[in-house]
């Protein structure tokens, strides 16, 4: 069976043998590596992988090679210059990744950045464009922890544990032509309920069913579109799934009947952490069924999470499966309409991986790999919990289709669930991040995906807000969701300005909502992306697409957009709109037409009775419409149409598109043909300079939404200032002046490792002063009372100045010297400033601190190297726990933070002389490695300074 490790040392090219249809080849090292490979999980049917096309003799344009080193299969894809890459799946920063490695590894990744390496998910593809415009997809068919490597230009380096088969997809005339023969290889997305596409309001939690009833009331009184609310964790009694608090929701069904009356779902959290607590019939019937997760040593594997010390179902058991399907089955009798899984990494608190332990046993089906580590089916967990809640809910009703949110997941869990981007923060930078994100899984077989609006963590400002929700309207998942402690995010939290772009946003979602499911539709049936970058449409300009919204003379009914070309059309229409169940198909057809530059459109427009399976067996309609113009004549008409659903009885309102906001509005009966005359080009003119007139005007006299810097809320300061980035050499530095000064992110540009572990408000590198962890200097505002740029001078330089109290401010200068741009330097004091010269004033005693937090890529892999004072060697990991470091055990001006996975150490050179003690905490994920000075009186003449140096390395130990 699968997965030797030998040591032998081997390379070449890899062999392959055509599988699945034309243009799709699996790659291997050798014939022995293709019968050792651990049977596919992200295929939909295991053994086409594995199964070879006979009398096939294409060979594939690209082949790669392979180095086989120490257990490790290291591929190689060489492309022609200019090649662009996209995909690898749910990644931060920007949409293009050339230039950029991530390492596969599903990770708890709370507040992440641009720079963060891996997040909730793993999908080892990479898309290639090539310069010619065609396309290739690399799929790297492995469920193990795998680093893709993407900063050669036009190279792909993939290595994970061997053996494992590379699968390439084309090259094919278009990107659309690569995801959809990867589609039919992984899995299209599940076909989601209609309901499911409106917008959904989450927070971190909505306490009581009385808040949630109050919720609900006020969407629609304030006429805000929203069909389904969602309960976090805080519904359950102690954090226990399938439970519930009996005091703040003592009978679930009455108020999910009180909900569907106003025409909302409601959507529950199920977590896999089961708390370890005899008593408790989830905890006894796994037991019963030896399902948990096991230690090395066979006992079931006990971690904390939510509910304290947890045991954790093992997915890859059929019997585990079906054990879970069943109380997701009795679950849904209380009215439960769709179900989020959450932490399902999984993560685990009190672990410095923040996961469990690799060396955990999973007794995995055979047609899964058997019986495995940890490290292998890791990536997989949440996509077979997700399985498990899907089919739990079929059973439960097999005539509606399941709702599932999950959090991690891997190439293939779009069959099952929707998910959405993290743990993210209310920032600027996270609204830009959240549109390429979206994107990129869309672009890596996920299309049913949306981040937070609004940002999970941290206080929103009515303009981001506004903003985000602008954008957020229109991603193939919306919802708004907000962290506990943080102020209300609810669209009407933020003043009536921002309330009212919130409104007018959802209700162009929802007159939109019927080209949104028939993205959907597309995306089911041929693996097409709903959401696609700009380039998609720019391969092949006469091609038409839909865009499909609710009429915008009546409360409901479709528009269906014919469009071609390229082209950015300023459209808005009124107010009206009705909730998704309330839509009534015989409501009047909107077709909003742009023609080619060849006078032609086309676009499809799928109906069904919105859940339900009976689209399987025909009972849709699809129908295709053609626009054309001849001379000065517009003939729109029905040209072929699928399924056995009759077309309903309703009038067509045909609105042709001129540009600018100017339109021309035709009448007639939908499935009859409809001639439009077209106004003379003066007419035309008039029209197009009448609808930028009315545009202007509109635009005048809206009001805008308030510049509001601070936001008063309960947890820190707002996040959506701007911080200030210092970046030369080797390094690229974000600093945050009015919250401590800290800096936020640290990234290493020719290694493209972002070092610290940070959110605006806490972490990241910070100083503080006094002998209380987090005192004076901290959290304060800081001034910038310098800023030299490199191209002015000789130093890329920032400096900062905050008052910490009793006549002390605290300095800092962060620079970076063109002289060596691989080192960048932190000099800090704390300075008595507030008394007369010559006074001799003595403030009280004060201890200094620096206090970074760095972030661990490979925990289990990672350690702190040093040379003591008195010559001692040190090695310190993270299973030492905390260590405090003095006298002649400090570090002797220099110590190390070593990732051994990769060769790359992270180097802080200090001054001993004015270091103190030395302190390193582990903790999930994260090192702290602080630099703290004597605890002494300071006065003008003696300030406390501490000076040192970052510099990246590779191959340093």
């Amino acid at each position: 069976m699968a997965g030797y490790e030998g040591t032998e040392t081997r390379s070449g090219k890899m062999i392959f043998e055509p599988i699945l249809e034309e243009g799709v080849f699996r790659f291997d090292c050798s014939a022995d590596d293709r019968d050792a490979a651990f049977p596919s999980i992200s295929f939909e049917n295991l053994k086409v992988r594995d199964t070879p096309l006979v009398n096939v003799n294409n060979v594939p344009t690209y082949i790669p090679s392979f180095e086989y080193v120490l257990g490790q299969q290291i591929v190689t894809i060489e492309f022609p210059p200019n090649t662009s890459f996209y995909g690898t799946g749910e990644v931060s920063g920007q949409l293009e990744r050339t230039g950029k490695r991530i390492f596969t590894w599903n990770t708890d990744a709370w507040g992440y950045g641009a720079g963060t390496t891996s997040l909730y998910q793993s999908h080892p593809w990479v898309l290639a464009v090539l310069p010619n415009g065609e396309a290739l997809g690399v799929l790297a068919d492995t469920t193990r922890r795998c680093e893709i490597d993407l900063r050669k230009e036009a190279n792909v380096k993939i290595i994970s544990s061997s053996p494992y088969p590379v699968i390439t997809f084309g090259p094919f005339a278009s990107p659309v032509d690569v995801l959809a023969s990867f589609s039919r290889a992984v899995g299209t997305v599940f076909m989601p309920p209609k309901w499911s596409l409106g917008y959904h309001q989450c927070r971190w939690s909505y306490h009581s069913d009385a808040r949630v009833r109050e919720i609900v009331k006020t969407f629609r009184e304030k006429g805000i579109p929203c069909d389904v609310i969602w309960m976090d964790i805080d519904y359950m009694d102690g954090f226990r799934c399938f439970t519930f608090d009996q005091e703040r929701f003592p009978d679930p069904k009455t108020l999910a009947e009180d909900l569907h009356q106003h025409g909302f779902k409601a959507i529950w959290m199920l977590d896999p952490g089961i708390k370890k607590e005899e008593g408790y019939f989830v905890y006894d019937s796994g037991s019963k069924r030896d399902i948990w997760i096991q230690t090395a040593d066979g006992k079931p594997f006990v971690g904390d999470v939510w509910p304290g010390p947890c045991v954790f179902p093992d997915f890859t058991q059929s019997s585990a499966r079906s054990w879970w399907a069943n109380l997701v089955k009795d679950f849904i009798t209380n009215g439960v309409d769709g179900i989020w899984n959450d932490m399902n990494e999984p993560a685990v608190f009190k672990s410095v991986t923040k996961t469990m332990p690799e060396s955990n046993i999973h007794q995995g089906d055979s047609e899964l790999g058997g019986r495995q580590n940890h490290s292998h089916y890791h990536n997989v967990y949440g996509t077979l919990m997700a399985r498990s809640t899907y089919e739990g809910m079929k059973l439960a009703d097999e005539q509606k289709r399941p709702f599932v949110l999950t959090r991690a997941g891997f190439v293939g869990s779009q069959r099952y669930a929707a998910t959405w981007t993290g743990d993210n923060l209310s920032t600027w930078e996270h609204l830009h991040m959240s549109i390429s994100m979206v994107v990129q899984l869309g672009l890596s077989g996920q299309p049913l995906s949306g981040p937070d609006i609004g940002g999970f963590a941290g206080n929103a400002t009515p303009k981001l807000f506004g903003r985000w929700m602008g954008v957020g309207s229109m991603f193939p998942f919306c919802r708004g969701h907000s962290e506990t402690d943080t102020i209300d995010h609810e669209p009407w939290s933020f003043g009536e300005e921002c309330e009212e772009v919130c409104r007018l946003a959802l209700r162009r979602r929802y007159r939109f909502l019927p080209h949104i499911y028939t993205l959907f539709y597309m995306a089911h049936t041929r693996g097409i992306p709903v959401a696609t970058p700009t380039f998609f449409a720019a391969q092949d300009e006469i091609r038409s697409y839909i865009k499909c919204s609710t009429s915008c003379q009546k409360a409901s009914g479709s528009v269906l957009t014919l469009k071609t070309v390229i082209r950015w059309i300023h459209y808005s229409c009124g107010p009206p709109y009705q909730h998704v169940e309330e839509a009534n198909p015989t409501d009047d057809l909107s077709l909003l037409v742009a023609l080619n530059e060849n006078g032609k459109a086309e676009g499809m427009l799928f109906e069904d009775d919105g859940d339900g399976y009976e689209y399987t067996k025909g009972g849709y309609l699809l129908t295709t419409y053609v626009a054309d113009k001849q001379s000065s004549v517009v003939t729109v008409k029905v040209l072929k149409t699928e399924g056995s659903w009759k077309r309903p009885n309703r009038r067509l309102h045909v609105q042709l598109l001129l540009g600018k906001g100017a339109k021309i509005d035709a009448w007639g009966v939908d499935g009859e043909m409809l001639q439009i005359t077209m106004p003379s080009e003066s007419e035309v003119s008039d029209l197009v300079l009448a609808s930028e007139k009315q545009l202007k005007t509109r635009i005048e006299n809206a009001k805008p939404i308030p510049d509001l810097d601070n936001v008063p809320g309960h947890k820190g300061t707002e996040l959506s200032r701007t911080p200030v980035e210092v970046k030369s050499g080797d390094w690229a530095l974000k600093v945050v002046p009015w919250i401590g000064g800290r800096i936020i992110s640290m990234e290493h540009l020719p290694s493209g490792t972002q070092w610290l572990h940070s959110r605006v408000d806490v972490n990241g590198y910070e100083e503080y002063s006094s002998v209380e962890y987090r005192s004076a200097g901290c959290s304060e505002e800081y001034s910038v009372i310098g800023r030299d740029l490199e191209q002015a001078g000789e130093v890329e330089s920032l400096q900062l100045e905050g008052d910490i109290g009793g006549g002390l401010v605290l300095e800092r200068q962060i620079y970076i010297s063109k002289d060596n741009p691989r080192i960048f330097r932190i000099d800090s004091g704390i300075v008595a400033r507030k008394v007369g010269a010559g006074s001799g004033r003595i403030f009280k005693a004060r201890l200094f601190a620096g206090a970074p937090m760095f972030n661990l890529l490979h925990p289990t892999e990672s350690y702190v190297s040093f040379t003591a004072v008195d010559g001692s060697k040190h090695e310190v990991w993270p299973e030492s726990g905390e260590r405090i470091l003095e006298g002649d055990l400090r570090p002797n001006g220099e110590w190390k933070l070593v990732d051994k996975c990769v060769g790359l150490a992270l180097v802080n050179l200090f001054n001993i002389s004015q270091v103190y003690k030395c302190l390193i905490h582990w903790g999930t994920g994260t090192v702290n490695l602080e630099l703290w000075s004597e605890e002494r009186p300071v006065s003008k003449e003696s300030p406390l300074r501490i000076s040192h140096e970052y510099e990246g390395n590779r191959n340093t130990f």
